[in-house]
């Protein structure tokens, strides 16, 4: 793979005159979205169409650049690494573009594939850091070296169709979270410390989980939906358990904030959850203690008034329920992230639809909506 020097993206210039004319090419299909992803530090978001991909940034809202490969030309996967001009993506939809069994490493500055990756199976998921890729299959995934794509540890897992893998990104320290070969079992790899831990994080199989951006903390949600739990990734130990509801729903994504104070949940049901976390703020090396909402016992929304009867009464009594929500459309799609002003939440939508959401970290209650856009329209929305 030759390997060119990541820089910035760019918006100004087109890659190449090919290019520039591709994501100008007026033509009357509208394209279907097939994949989204943040990008690390959720400053930006990656959209997979069926006719190639686009990249834009969240704060201002702007699309920074799109590749339309035209018909035949459909991404299923798009991850970017950062803000540079590296991406991977995995061809998908009705006429993909790559076969759906290879990864391309793709940049943008040159406007081509400087490297690829086969698979006897259907890539199901990828994650990129600056110096490793990690890619999923349904039952295996592999880790490389991103500099000459050497493979450096193959993990087998229980059946993945979902593509479930997280990366810490703080450079240091690698650690990456997978499911175990049981239902309900989540694999954790510590690459510094060349130490694996297993956590059996719920009864039934794993739906969704995250990492911060350090690795120490895991948030974990089963197929039920109901519960949604926080571990110590070091010693696997539970740290808090919060409730989204009562009624089954699918988990779409879980995000946490940058100091781990919250963490927010969408799922089918059509709301986004944002939860106070109780982390001890010195296992996450942050100086929470300016925080004047931390784990407040005036708010009636963070823990039921029963708690003191929780041994008597059944324990969803006594759950710790969300303290801010944001209502959407149910059963769509929708992936979040913490954006970079205090408070606020981005969401973004298979439909097309950009939310910039703040919510009250005091009084909590519903958010407020401060941006709407949907992506997928012509540009004069932007």
């Amino acid at each position: 793979m030759s390997h060119t020097p990541p820089q910035a993206l760019d918006s100004e210039e087109p890659a190449s005159e090919s290019a520039a004319t591709a994501a100008q090419t007026p033509d009357s299909h509208a394209a279907t979205l097939l994949h989204l992803s943040f990008n690390q530090d959720s400053g930006c978001f990656a959209a997979a169409t069926d006719r190639g991909f686009r990249i834009y940034n969240c704060d201002p809202f702007r699309e920074i650049f799109r590749r339309d490969f035209g018909p035949g030309g459909g991404v299923g996967l798009v991850h970017m690494l950062f803000r540079c001009n590296i991406l991977a993506f995995v061809g998908g939809g009705a006429d993909p573009r790559y076969p759906p069994n290879k990864v391309m490493i793709w940049d943008d500055h040159q406007s081509r594939c400087i490297g690829e990756l086969s698979f006897r199976s259907e890539v199901k998921g990828v994650r990129l850091r600056r110096d490793r890729i990690v890619v999923v299959l349904a039952h295996k995934i592999f880790v490389y070296n991103f500099s000459d794509l050497k493979v450096l540890h193959q993990i087998e897992t229980i059946a993945n169709p979902k593509g479930l893998c997280d990366l810490s990104h703080v450079s240091a320290t690698m650690v990456l979270v997978c499911p175990g070969l049981q239902k309900g079992q989540v694999r954790v790899e510590h690459y510094a410390s060349k130490r694996t831990k297993f956590i059996m994080a719920h009864d039934s199989r794993i739906a969704c989980f995250s990492l911060t951006h350090d690795g120490r903390l895991l948030a974990t949600a089963s197929s039920k939906g109901t519960l949604i739990r926080l571990f110590n990734t070091l010693d696997g130990s539970l740290l808090q358990e919060v409730r989204r509801g009562a009624d089954r729903a699918e988990i779409y994504s879980l995000a946490f904030s940058p100091t781990a104070q919250w963490l927010a949940v969408s799922s089918d049901k059509g709301t986004v959850h944002v939860f106070n976390l109780k982390v001890d703020s010195g296992l996450m090396g942050h100086d929470r203690s300016n925080s004047t909402s931390e784990a407040n016992p005036a708010n009636p929304t963070a823990v039921s008034s029963l708690s003191f009867i929780k041994g008597v009464l059944p324990k969803y009594f006594s759950s710790e329920w969300s303290v801010a929500q944001f209502r959407l459309q149910e059963g769509l799609q929708y992936i979040v992230a913490f954006g970079h002003q205090k408070n606020t939440i981005v969401i973004l939508g298979m439909d097309g639809s950009f939310y910039r959401c703040q919510f009250d970290s005091a009084s909590g209650g519903e958010m407020t909506q401060l941006e709407y856009y949907n992506f997928l329209k012509a540009e004069d929305t932007f």
